[in-house]
């Protein structure tokens, strides 16, 4: 009994990118989600070193959900969020039956460091049967083409912010012109969606 259970929960896990006005959308879009949301929860919120723990720390004062600074070696559960660090590049990598957190230093990329794209692709050998992708409001195209490399390896659902509700098209955008997602849609929805496509505890 004990094993169908631990695989149900570990079948989806849910990946956000966010860069200018993240923050905010974050803490708009977090708190909509359950404590007992059956995922775990990814973010790349492009900021350097030194910020990521008080936004973890924000965000999490205003949710249901976990929410903290990943660290290298934490293990992905579900119910819980995992904001990259700072200045560092956040992949998965599977660890027999689990998933923990790995950091690297390679150079930024697409002029940010973390990138999102470094995460989507990590997540292409992850043991998760599907993942949730929310790409929020922010300059240029990172996620774009991570999510691409991803699609080609796992199952992906793809959602994009409104551009009405972003503080800046660019990440969005990109995401609905590369034909990955249909037309953005707002937080609260993008919070239904996630709940709907990865069920609760």
């Amino acid at each position: 009994m004990m094993k169908t259970e631990e695989h149900k929960a570990g079948r989806k896990v849910v990946a956000i990118a966010s860069s200018t006005g993240g923050p905010k959308a974050l803490q708009n879009l977090i708190p909509l989600l359950p404590s007992n949301l059956n995922a775990p929860v990814l973010i790349v919120q492009h900021m350097p070193a030194g910020f990521t723990e008080a936004l973890a720390e924000r965000i999490n004062n205003l949710s249901q959900l976990s929410v903290k600074e990943a660290q290298e070696g934490d293990v992905l559960v579900p119910g819980q969020a995992l904001l990259a660090r700072g200045g560092r590049h956040m992949n998965v990598v599977k660890s027999g039956a689990k998933h923990v957190i790995h950091y690297s230093d390679e150079p930024p990329r697409e002029g940010v460091r973390p990138c999102a794209n470094y995460m989507y692709e990590s997540l292409a050998g992850c043991g998760y049967e599907e993942v949730i992708c929310a790409v929020l409001t922010g300059m240029g195209a990172d996620g774009t083409v991570g999510i691409k490399h991803l699609k080609e390896k796992k199952k992906v659902t793809v959602f994009a912010q409104s551009e009405e509700t972003c503080a800046v098209y660019g990440m969005p955008r990109s995401i609905v012109l590369s034909g990955l997602t249909g037309q953005g849609i707002s937080l609260e929805q993008i919070a239904q969606e996630i709940i709907r496509n990865v069920g609760v505890n």
